[in-house]
């Protein structure tokens, strides 16, 4: 996995990529300050580590059911001594997994 160090430095690059930027003040478009290029590239390092570090925690939310359907699920499973809970529990998980 990337450090933080190493995910701004990519940053960087795409932002350098992205120039000339602009910024909407009072009804005026001017290019990005020196201060404005800086805060983009800080940023989107962190957007990047975080999406690094917990990317897959927002996927798995997404993609599990909802409480309800899951405790019916698990009624269902209990009553018909079938797997189909744990089956797509262990879909998500694998689907999405957590950074090593």
């Amino acid at each position: 996995m990337a450090t933080l160090e190493e995910l701004t430095a990519v940053a960087q690059t795409e932002i350098d990529a992205a120039k000339p930027m602009y910024a909407q003040v009072n009804n005026e478009r001017r290019e990005f300050t020196d201060a404005e290029y800086a805060q983009a590239v800080t940023d989107l390092g962190n957007h990047k580590f975080d999406q690094q570090e917990n990317g897959y925690k927002r996927a798995r939310q997404e993609a599990y059911a909802s409480i309800g359907d899951q405790l019916d699920q698990q009624y269902w499973d209990a009553v018909n001594g079938t797997t189909v809970w744990k089956d797509a529990i262990a879909t998500v998980k694998s689907d999405n997994p957590k950074p090593a």
